[in-house]
């Protein structure tokens, strides 16, 4: 049977998670625009992994990953308004924000599980793309719905929330949720998601209740969704219904599809590469066309980025179909106590 590697069991990764990422806080700490740019990779890979739970361990096909990232935003943000003027007596200002951060991830991965089973549990009984239609007209009747509330700006969005996410955090909230990804993978729950991706009748038949683990699935990766979220609206100055498109859902889509269907490290690379390829871009245009006409074609980036997104993802399925990882792992590789070898063993 199936085992989680010894340096992925009990606490230990999560406490030298800690201990390397505060070192890492210190050094990167005075580089305000790496720490930008690396939260925002860090989002992404959160959605993205968080994501492959559904599309990849699942085989469903959700493509309203943007309106549970809205719902934690808003919730999230929201909260942190609210708790803006208070601190915990009796600990460090600095402290007591990280604390309250921690608040407004949990309650706006809460609130997005919360709408993730609302939608999940309906119509994940469904087969074929109906999740894909229903998840489609939940991201978008979100983006209508925080466009038209008071409470929530209108079209105007949400600013002032307390820009208190660090490095750390989130790149912590990443190890997290990649953490518990393989974890779901390598367990028993993670075996009968996975027969479900392969047959789901035949899934049925062997006595897999589909319907609850397919919306436990979707749960789970709502929750992560929401938590980026959160994690977004403290690190960028104004949240606004653009920021959680039909497009954004379909940036993430691409990073699962490019990445492999079910590889956990594919997603992250997928992440890491296509958040990347603008900034990369931006500087080769400024770099061959010169500072005027290099600044004039950096700034087209954002309007020929899908466009592009499009033509790598077309070359991709037509050479690769199955993405650049497939259904493997980058620990694969890794020594015999890590995983692959030691599984083979038993």
């Amino acid at each position: 049977m199936a085992s989680l590697p010894a340096p992925l069991r009990g606490v230990f990764p999560v406490l030298l998670a800690l201990l390397l990422l505060g070192a890492l806080q210190v050094v990167v700490g005075q580089l305000p625009f790496f720490v930008y740019l690396s939260s925002v990779v860090g989002v992404n890979v959160i959605l993205a992994v968080s994501l492959n739970i559904v599309n990849g361990m699942t085989g469903q096909f959700s493509i309203g990953h943007a309106g549970f990232m809205a719902v934690g935003a808003y919730v999230g943000g929201k909260l942190a308004l609210e708790m803006k003027d208070l601190a915990i007596s009796g600990i460090p200002h600095g402290v007591s924000d990280q604390l309250q951060l921690l608040a407004s991830l949990a309650v706006g991965g809460a609130a997005a599980g919360v709408a993730g089973f609302l939608v999940g549990l309906p119509s994940l009984r469904l087969r074929g793309d109906y999740l894909a239609i229903v998840t489609l007209g939940f991201g978008e009747m979100i983006r209508v719905i925080v466009s038209n509330l008071e409470v929530f700006g209108r079209a105007l969005g949400l600013s002032g929330i307390p820009q208190t996410s660090s490095f750390m955090m989130i790149w912590m909230c990443v190890f997290v949720v990649v953490l518990v990804a393989r974890r779901i993978q390598d367990s028993a729950h993670g075996r009968s998601l996975l027969a479900i991706r392969e047959d789901e009748v035949a899934a049925e038949a062997m006595g897999v209740d589909t319907t609850a683990y397919k919306v436990r699935a979707f749960v789970i990766s709502s929750f992560f969704a929401g938590v980026a979220g959160a994690l977004f609206a403290h690190f960028v100055p104004i949240i606004n219904p653009g920021s959680f498109t039909f497009v954004k859902s379909i940036e993430v889509v691409t990073m699962v599809v490019a990445g492999g269907l079910g590889s956990i490290s594919g997603s992250i690379v997928a992440a890491v590469v296509l958040t990347l390829l603008p900034e990369v871009l931006r500087s080769l245009f400024l770099q061959v066309g010169g500072l005027e006409g290099g600044a004039a074609l950096a700034q087209k980036v954002d309007q020929i980025r899908m466009p592009v997104y499009g033509i790598l993802l077309v070359i991709l399925m037509l050479s690769r179909p199955q993405g650049v990882f497939g259904s493997r792992e980058l620990w694969d590789a890794f020594p015999r106590w890590w995983g692959r070898g030691r599984r083979a063993e038993e």
